[in-house]
């Protein structure tokens, strides 16, 4: 059977290539900061990670990690109900919900997971979930293991929130889901005006913050602190890969009852093993800095500026964003990928999305700017991008 499997394979690997859609990995030999060195010795700029705070290799947080490696072992062997629960795990979930404002918090290894795992046992066939057409997968896949009847709106569209919200009447519980930021686009959910729909129509709000937590509101506590709505969110969810820290888990945040019986309930959390707990200890250190300064958000917010106004200047298609996402738009898939394997020619390492990623013909560089980066850099990410500009034909 497998040779016949294996020729369907290879052709639709072949397929992927032809259309410019083939997802490469190039390899990293160094830690992950604004310089980064790739396998082929080749020194490049990184404005395609979501080190959004400069953190992921921050010496404090390397310090806490040794610590905890020294008190607490390298990992936990086994999930939190049984005997996978220490003192670190308590104490990190505490410091998220008293940064956003929540009232209890559930660790899991991934976002992917925390997104996965919230849906399904929260809701039923008698409920509905009102999901933004441009969430992430994690949160889709999650939807999908849910058996609650499913509504979707377009991306940020409240009139079409309130007509999904009007046919969702005759479900018992709705909830309404979306990314607080978009990891495509870079724009913000209208929070305000979901609040607004969700009392008119009874419904909940969930949030994912992951694009989002340590980079948009006043002191970075995300889309909620943004709109001045801490605590009026039921459910948020988010990660610790991004602006805090960069390595790997998970969590959700908010309603204590809630959190409560995801623990009891959660298949992710119940049947994965522990964050170990130089992880743990890394996020501990993470959350008494942010919460302590904003002179990391400051500096990326003072970059994504500066980003920004010099590539509109050259006449670049940006979409409009309020995070540390800028969207490149090029819209042919071969193009963004010619384009990124250019610049990275000039030292300059992004990538080119496009479908399934994005939508078909929505094909685009995301260019992420971090707190680590110095103007310096960017000027000589914004001298690539011209350069290449011209030479593909994409500047005039």
């Amino acid at each position: 059977m497998y040779n016949h499997y294996q020729e369907f394979l290879t052709n639709a690997i072949d397929n992927i290539k032809t259309a410019g859609l083939y997802k490469g990995e190039r390899i990293i030999v160094s830690p992950q900061q604004a310089e980064i060195t790739l396998s082929s010795g080749q020194k490049v700029l990184n404005f395609c990670m979501n080190n959004y705070l400069g953190l992921s290799n921050n010496k404090e947080l390397i310090e806490a990690a040794k610590e905890a490696l020294n008190t607490h072992g390298y990992g936990m062997s086994s999930v939190r109900f049984i005997c996978g629960t220490q003192d670190l795990h308590k104490t990190l979930e505490k410091k998220i919900a008293e940064f956003f404002g929540t009232e209890d918090t559930i660790l899991y290894a991934a976002a992917f997971d925390a997104n996965g795992g919230v849906f399904e046992p929260l809701l039923d066939t008698e409920d509905a979930i009102i999901s933004d057409s441009l969430n992430h997968a994690s949160i889709i896949d999650g939807v999908r293991l849910c058996k609650a009847e499913r509504y979707r709106y377009e991306n940020a569209d409240m009139e079409d929130l309130e007509n999904q919200l009007k046919a969702a009447q005759k479900n018992r519980f709705r909830l309404i889901v979306s990314d607080g930021v978009f990891s495509m686009d870079g724009n913000v959910a209208s929070l305000d005006k979901m609040l607004l729909l969700a009392e008119k129509y009874d419904a909940m709000i969930m949030l994912d913050e992951s694009h989002s937590a340590g980079v948009v509101g006043k002191t970075g506590r995300g889309v909620t602190e943004l709109y001045n709505a801490k605590g009026k969110v039921e459910i948020i969810t988010g990660t610790l890969g991004k602006a805090f820290g960069g390595a790997v888990g998970g969590f959700t945040t908010g309603k204590k009852e809630i959190i409560e019986f995801l623990r009891q309930r959660s298949r992710p959390y119940l049947f994965s093993n522990s964050l170990p707990p130089m992880i743990v200890n890394a996020g501990i250190k993470t959350f008494d800095m942010v919460s302590k300064t904003t002179t990391h958000q400051d500096k990326l917010h003072k970059n994504t500026n500066y980003f920004m106004e010099k590539m509109s200047s050259l006449g670049f298609d940006l979409k409009p964003t309020k995070s540390a996402i800028c969207a490149v738009m090029l819209y042919d898939a071969k193009l963004a990928q010619t384009f990124a394997a250019k610049l990275l020619e000039e030292g300059i390492y992004v990538i080119g999305f496009s479908f399934p990623v994005v939508a078909n013909g929505q094909a685009r560089i995301r260019v992420q700017l971090s707190a680590a980066h110095q103007t310096e850099h960017i000027d000589k990410c914004v001298k690539a991008f011209a350069k290449v500009g011209k030479d593909l034909g994409v500047l005039k």
